[in-house]
């Protein structure tokens, strides 16, 4: 690996962490691609517009917490390069990899040894009515139907394969991944779902009927919610950070993304250790 690419949040609180990091490189022979939207941090790094890093690096640090990493996942062909998260958030389910680990991983990933975490991603569209083109957004956590602060509980019809699942009366619903499974899907009562698996997760938030639990279903499914409630405050959320607003009769349609996000996987620990580690399960 000889062209290595730099994201990180655009509040930088570890410059010192990336200039270090880039005179390692810088060493190792690597030329540095660093996202144009960053203050300069070494002279030496190339600027490059983000959208555009994928198909000049072989490799893609990004430096952040988690929102940082679904920000990444969304830039155009990155499934070609693997990533490596380095966490600088409070949580980081996902950017598993700290930052005194950092030059250590690096080593190895440069050396060739390092194993790679393929996620699962989802392809959202939503239809609006009278409008079949539809706008297309992709998910590595979630996709959210929820309502504002002061709209009322809705009706989203539900289908799985054309076959009808049910109307939710709730006031929301959220598809996600094995990846999202700990994010909102978990605050909802969603189950946590081994990264690997293939498979979706649908979860009504706050269900009118109480027996309306999470349910899991193939990765192989296409699902179609339909809003059939007037609400002037209904909206899809992506990853929590891109969306629009339903109307009713709009249609939202999810399936399995033909992209998929390559995770360097930490050395250090496992899966469930790091379940463990974020939860605080065996504390008292």
């Amino acid at each position: 690996m000889k062209n290595i690419g730099i994201i990180a949040k655009k509040r930088i609180e570890a410059v010192d962490l990336i200039r270090n990091v880039v005179n390692h490189l810088a060493l190792q022979g690597c030329e540095v691609f660093i996202d144009q939207n960053l203050p300069n941090i070494d002279a030496r790094c190339r600027p490059v517009q983000p959208d555009l890093m994928p198909e000049q690096v072989d490799l893609i640090l990004v430096f952040g917490g988690d929102g940082t990493l679904l920000s990444a996942a969304r830039l155009e062909h990155i499934e070609m390069v693997p990533v490596l998260a380095v966490n600088l958030g409070s949580l980081g389910f996902i950017t598993e990899i700290g930052a005194d680990e950092i030059l250590c991983v690096l080593e190895k990933v440069l050396a060739g040894d390092y194993a790679l975490d393929r996620r699962m991603m989802l392809e959202v569209m939503l239809i609006k009515k009278g409008d079949e083109r539809g706008a297309t957004f992709q998910a590595l956590n979630d996709v959210v139907v929820n309502k504002g602060a002061l709209a009322r509980m809705m009706d989203l019809d539900t289908y799985v394969n054309d076959y009808y699942l049910n109307r939710f009366k709730a006031d929301g619903l959220i598809i996600c991944t094995p990846t999202g499974s700990t994010g909102y899907s978990l605050s909802a009562g969603g189950p946590i779902v081994y990264p690997s698996l293939n498979l979706f997760s649908i979860t009504p938030i706050c269900p009118h009927t109480l027996t309306n639990r999470p349910l899991i279903i193939s990765d192989d499914s296409l699902i179609r919610i339909e809003l059939m409630s007037e609400s002037e405050d209904v909206f899809i959320t992506v990853d929590g950070q891109v969306g629009a607003r339903m109307e009713r009769h709009d249609r939202v349609i999810v399936r399995k993304s033909e992209k998929t996000l390559s995770l360097v996987k930490t050395p250090f620990r496992n899966y469930f250790e790091i379940l463990k580690q974020k939860l605080k399960w065996g504390e008292r």
